[in-house]
């Protein structure tokens, strides 16, 4: 009989990926997409008025605010944030 050992992770986009470099991607379109959604929200918007400012379909703006992170790429969603007014910084730090 042998034990299994339960892998430990730093967080769960470092679960779900294949490796660093994906997982990497997964947390900056994770942090884009709430940083949107709350926008959105925020403005107090319909779903289809939130559509029309971001330049996309109602059904999009669904997608991003219930977090369906597989169907958005880091340039749609930049996009998405320039539409709204907003700049996208991105900061390097060593991991």
């Amino acid at each position: 009989m042998s034990k299994n050992k339960a892998e430990r992770f730093t967080s769960v986009w470092d679960a779900l990926a294949e490796n660093a470099e994906e997982a990497a991607n997964l947390k900056l379109r994770a942090e884009l997409m709430r940083k949107i959604a709350a926008l959105v929200q925020n403005s107090g918007w319909t779903q289809a008025a939130a559509a029309e400012h971001c330049g996309v379909s109602q059904p999009r703006i669904n997608d991003l605010l219930r977090g369906r992170i597989s169907r958005f790429s880091l340039d749609a969603l930049v996009n998405i944030a320039a539409s709204l007014g907003q700049q996208v910084h991105v900061v390097l730090r060593a991991a």
